[in-house]
C-alpha cells in the first residue's frame, strides 16, 4: 500500500511587484497574468454562424468547435457579437433577431433557444469570460437584406441618419442615448454577461462624397458649443458615461470595455500629448470620440486600441503608438487589439508574433485581442500552431481589476489526495463566502517537488485551471513525492490564500 501523508495548512504568499518583475520574462515563460481574447463577429457572419447555417443545433455545435479550438490555444476571454445592427442575438432584449442569425430579420431561431444564454453557459464551462460585444451606431447593413416593420429604423425614421447607403444611429438625439443605454440595460439585466464590449464605430468613418447630415440635431441641441465638432464629441461622451453608470448601477461587477480605432491623435505643436504617429484617421476629429478621456475619466474598466498596423509602419509603427497608449492608461486596463486578419493580406507569422513579444516587455500591457476568431481557427500563417507551442502554451489567469474588487475569496476547503489507476487525484470543497459576499468561482492546482520553493508566480507549475473541484494529475510519476497548492478565485479573478497537500511516497508495493 502506498504511505501517504496528508498536510493541509494555509499560509499567505506575499509577492510584491519587484519580485514579480523578476520572473523570468522570457517569450514562452511569462506573468501568469495576461488577458487572451479573441473577438467572434457575427455581423455577415464573418466568424459565426456560418453563412445559411441556420439550424440551432449546427449553430450550436459549431460555435462549442470555435470554442474548443480556442480553449485549446489557453485563450481567456472571447468577445461575441450580440448585436451587428441594432438586432439581437438573444431573446429578451427590444430588438428583432438578426437576419444572420436566422437567415430572415426577425424570424426566431429553429429549433427554439436563447443563443446568449447558450453561448454564455459554454464558455463559463471552459472557464473563459463572455463580453457581449455590440456595435454602438449601425442600424442598418449595406448588404442586409428586408428590414421588418418593427424594426427602430422603421418606426423611429427621424433618430436616423442616411449615410453611405446605410442609417446609423444619431447620437446628438437624447432619447437615442436613452435607447442605447436601455438596450445594453436589458442585457446586464438578464445575462451573465462578465463584460459589455463596444469597437471603433461611433460616428462613422468618412466617406469621400457623403455627407454626415445632422446640422438640424446641432441646431436644436447644440447650444453652447463652439462648433458642430465640439458637440459630437460631446454626444459620444455623455453615451459612454451614461452606458458605465448603467451598468454599475445594475451590477458592478460587470466590466465595460471599448475598442477604439488606434490612433487618438496624432502629436502636434497644438496636440503635444497626441502619440507620434502621422494617422490619416484618428478617434478624435475623425470618428469624434474622446477615447483618451473615456479611460482618464474612468468611465470604462479597459480600453483595447486596435493596433493594426505592423511595426515597420512608415506613418503609424506598432510600438510607437502601444507605447504611447502604455503611458495614458491612467490605473486601467490595457489591451491591444491585434489585426491578424492582415495575415492573409501580406503580414506573417512573425510580425504578429512580435508584438505579442512587444506587448509583454511593457508592463502597463495586461495582454490583448485577436481579430478575428476564424484567423485562429484556420491558422492564417500558422499563428494558431505559434500560440499554442510557445507564445500561449501555458495557461494565464485574466488579470484581476482591483478598482472593482479588491477581496480575495475564501480558499478551497477539505483538500485530499486520492490515488487512481496508479495517479494523484486532487478533490475539494469550494471555501466559504468571503466578507464580500464574493464566492469561489474557478480553481488552480500548482504542482511543486517537495524541495522546491513555493511561487506562485511560476506559470509551468501551474496544472489547472477551471470550476471543476476534482483534478487527476497525468503526468504524476510513481515514486516522486509533490507539493500540491489549490487556490480559489472570485468572479474578477482575485486569489486567494493556497491550501496545501504534501503527497509522499514511501512503500512501493
Amino acid at each position: 500500500m502506498y504511505k501517504i501523508i496528508f498536510h493541509v495548512c494555509l499560509f499567505c504568499v506575499l509577492v510584491c511587484s519587484s519580485c514579480h518583475s523578476q520572473q523570468n520574462r522570457t517569450a514562452e515563460l511569462t506573468s501568469k497574468y495576461e488577458f487572451r481574447a479573441v473577438w467572434i463577429a457575427t455581423v455577415d457572419n464573418i466568424d459565426w454562424p456560418r453563412k445559411g447555417q441556420y439550424n440551432s443545433e449546427e449553430q450550436k455545435r459549431d460555435f462549442i468547435r470555435i470554442l474548443d479550438e480556442h480553449k485549446r490555444s489557453n485563450m481567456n476571454a472571447v468577445m461575441v457579437q450580440v448585436r451587428d445592427a441594432c438586432d439581437a442575438y438573444y431573446a429578451k432584449g427590444l430588438e428583432p433577431w438578426s437576419e444572420f442569425l436566422t437567415g430572415t430579420q426577425g424570424k426566431f431561431p429553429s429549433p427554439f433557444y436563447d443563443p446568449l444564454d447558450f453561448m454564455i453557459q459554454e464558455a463559463h464551462a471552459r472557464n473563459m469570460e463572455f463580453h457581449a460585444w455590440l456595435n454602438l451606431n449601425r442600424a442598418t447593413f449595406k448588404r442586409a437584406g428586408s428590414i421588418m416593420p418593427e424594426h427602430i429604423s422603421m418606426t423611429k425614421p427621424e433618430w436616423m441618419i442616411q449615410y453611405d447607403g446605410q442609417k446609423v444611429l444619431n447620437f446628438g438625439i437624447p432619447e437615442v442615448r436613452d435607447y442605447i443605454v436601455q438596450v445594453v440595460v436589458e442585457i446586464v439585466k438578464n445575462y451573465d454577461v462578465d463584460g459589455i464590449h463596444f469597437d471603433d464605430y461611433f460616428y462613422p468613418y468618412p466617406v469621400q462624397g457623403q455627407q454626415l447630415n445632422d446640422v438640424e440635431t446641432f441646431r436644436k441641441y447644440g447650444t453652447g458649443y463652439r462648433n458642430i465638432e465640439d458637440w459630437r464629441r460631446s454626444n459620444t461622451d455623455i453615451l459612454i458615461q451614461q452606458i458605465g453608470e448603467a451598468i454599475k448601477r445594475i451590477k458592478p461587477y460587470v466590466k465595460y470595455g471599448i475598442s477604439p480605432f488606434g490612433v487618438w491623435q496624432n502629436y502636434s505643436p497644438i496636440v503635444k500629448v497626441g502619440s507620434k504617429t502621422q494617422a490619416g484617421t484618428t478617434s478624435y476629429q475623425t470618428l469624434y470620440a474622446d477615447t483618451r478621456k473615456w479611460i482618464e475619466k474612468g468611465w470604462v474598466d479597459y480600453i483595447v486600441p486596435q493596433v493594426y498596423f505592423e511595426r515597420s509602419h512608415p506613418k503609424v509603427p506598432y510600438k510607437v503608438l502601444t507605447d504611447w497608449w502604455s503611458q495614458h492608461t491612467y490605473g486601467r486596463h490595457l489591451y491591444i487589439g491585434h489585426g491578424i486578419y492582415k495575415i492573409k493580406s501580406g503580414w506573417n507569422n512573425v510580425e504578429a508574433t512580435s508584438q505579442i513579444r512587444l506587448d509583454r516587455s511593457n508592463a502597463n500591457i495586461q495582454g490583448g485581442m485577436f481579430f478575428s476568431s476564424k484567423c485562429l481557427t484556420e491558422n492564417y500563417g500558422g499563428v494558431q500552431d505559434s500560440l499554442r507551442a510557445s507564445l500561449y502554451h501555458y495557461p494565464a489567469i485574466i488579470p484581476p481589476m482591483k478598482w472593482k474588487d479588491s477581496i480575495a475569496p475564501k480558499p478551497p476547503q477539505r483538500v485530499i489526495a486520492l490515488k487512481d489507476n496508479g495517479l494523484n487525484k486532487l478533490v475539494w470543497q469550494p471555501g466559504e463566502k468571503a466578507s464580500d459576499g464574493n464566492e469561489n468561482v474557478y480553481f488552480a492546482v500548482y504542482r511543486f517537488e517537495k524541495a522546491e520553493k513555493i511561487n506562485l508566480y511560476r506559470v509551468d507549475k501551474i496544472l489547472y485551471v477551471g470550476r471543476d473541484i476534482t483534478f487527476l494529475d497525468y503526468t504524476s510519476e510513481r515514486a516522486r513525492g509533490y507539493v500540491y497548492a489549490v487556490t480559489s478565485f472570485d468572479r474578477l479573478h482575485n486569489e486567494s490564500t493556497p491550501t496545501m497537500v504534501v503527497v509522499n511516497y514511501g512503500d512501493t508495493r
